[in-house]
């Protein structure tokens, strides 16, 4: 049986010209940390400045002081809670008087962890769903006037734990399909203003808490069997998918879920080598052996 192909990740400067975001500020919550910091160190890279926004000030400072540091760009450190709107309208005023406008937003802050329906308090389940839904609408909601007068851009990074039924995940489930009908809500009330809002939904990443917590020790070759091409994402593929969204090239793509997964989403459906597979069934068992589907 042939190895599988395994396609690697592209970092967005050899694809797309470096000073694509000249002149452009991005507000991005959850920037001071994992994917969104990522992010946001590509959209520095093509010449855009930042605000970062997280809860831990002295964390969000240094992440701040290192964006600025490699990127040769200027990062803006803004500590705000995103289920408090108050502070993010302070910082919302804070971005304005350091680099003048918002071109863009990134609604990247987001809580989750794995619980039972029977061991999830009312409490828990709140506490996830204003992190990530709520605190969706309050960065939406300080930020759109600014958004409206730039005819800027939304980007809101939602999950695709909701596509199935996912155990031991109902709370950031449910709180990440909110985030996508809100995003097609403000798609077509912001439309008319030039206001483009998409989500990005991300698959697996490495590297990431997130795939540390939902990936079993010494289950990663299984759960790549699951995907299509064959490995987890990186952090390049959601940073590319954000370039693309704010480009010109995406000027008339508004209200859509962009999966960025790696055909993870039709996992049901899993690749099998063929003719393989078709000429002898025991392919099928020997592919996914000590699996449990």
């Amino acid at each position: 049986m042939p190895e599988p192909f395994k396609r690697a990740a592209v970092p967005a400067t050899s694809v797309f010209k470096p000073d694509l975001f000249k002149d452009k500020v991005v507000f991005v919550t959850g920037g001071g940390s994992g994917i969104c910091y990522s992010v946001t160190e590509t959209l520095m890279r093509f010449g855009a400045k930042a605000t970062i926004l997280g809860r831990k000030a002295d964390r969000l400072q240094a992440a701040a002081v290192q964006l600025s540091k490699d990127t040769g760009s200027e990062a803006f450190a803004a500590p705000a809670d995103v289920r408090d709107i108050d502070s993010l309208h302070a910082a919302v005023k804070a971005t304005l008087e350091k680099f003048g406008k918002i071109d863009f937003v990134i609604c990247g802050a987001a809580g989750n962890f794995m619980a039972p329906i029977e061991g999830l308090s009312s409490r828990a389940f709140r506490t996830i769903v204003e992190i990530d839904l709520l605190g969706t609408f309050n960065t939406v909601r300080a930020t759109l006037d600014e958004i409206k007068k730039q005819r800027g851009t939304y980007i809101h990074i939602s999950a695709t734990l909701h596509y199935s039924g996912l155990p031991w995940q109902a709370a950031a489930s449910a709180a990440k399909a909110g985030v996508d009908t809100l995003s097609n809500a403000l798609a077509v009330e912001l439309g008319p203003f030039g206001v483009r809002s998409n989500c990005i939904a991300p698959g697996l990443i490495a590297g990431t808490e997130g795939a540390d917590r939902l990936v079993p020790q010494g289950g990663e070759d299984i759960v790549e069997s699951f995907i299509p091409l064959q490995r987890p994402g990186s952090k390049h593929d959601i940073a590319n998918a954000t370039v693309f969204l704010f480009s010109e090239a995406a000027n008339w793509i508004t209200g859509q879920i962009m999966v960025v997964d790696g055909g993870h989403v039709h996992f049901r459906a899993p690749w099998l080598p063929y003719p393989d597979s078709v000429l002898d069934p025991k392919s099928f068992g020997e592919l996914f052996k000590g699996s449990k589907l």
